[in-house]
């Protein structure tokens, strides 16, 4: 099973699994566009993480990269996550670094969900589904960069 939040938000996370959806996206700030992403992650110790993924946002589609890196694991996993966008006003505001604390334990498949903030306030809420055998925790930095 995956778990993974935002650095300081696991009181936020504790209080959206609380209250009624509604309430929940109202937490985040204003949906405004959804995502998917597929990315891998390789560790012994400090590891990479690499994928791509698309955005949609103002009814088009908008490829972007990911890369990051994470300190304190060890394994392989392959992760795919779909979800929703919050507070996106500007589609170069996507762009940047999402922080998350970041807890995996993976052998197989596991269910999961993260939500990631930028320094220009867009959210995202993921739902994800992990596959391969992997054990991390720790901090982890993501890059979403548009292509």
């Amino acid at each position: 099973m995956r778990f993974s939040s935002l650095i300081g938000a696991s009181v936020l996370a504790a209080s959206l699994s609380a209250t009624p959806m509604a309430h929940a996206a109202d937490a985040l700030g204003a949906a405004t566009g959804t995502m998917t992403m597929e990315i891998k992650s390789a560790d012994v110790g400090v590891g990479y993480t690499w994928g791509q993924g698309r955005v949609r946002f103002n009814h088009r589609n908008y490829p972007f990269s990911i890369e990051g890196g994470t300190i304190a694991a060890v394994g392989f996993s392959k992760i795919t996550g779909s979800g929703t966008v919050y507070n996106l006003h500007r589609i170069k505001d996507f762009e940047g670094t999402y922080g998350a604390v970041h807890g995996e334990a993976t052998l197989g498949q596991g269910l999961g969900g993260l939500v990631l903030e930028n320094k220009n306030g867009v959210r995202i809420k993921i739902e994800t589904i992990t596959k391969g055998a992997r054990l991390a925790g720790s901090a982890q930095g993501l890059t979403f960069k548009l292509k």
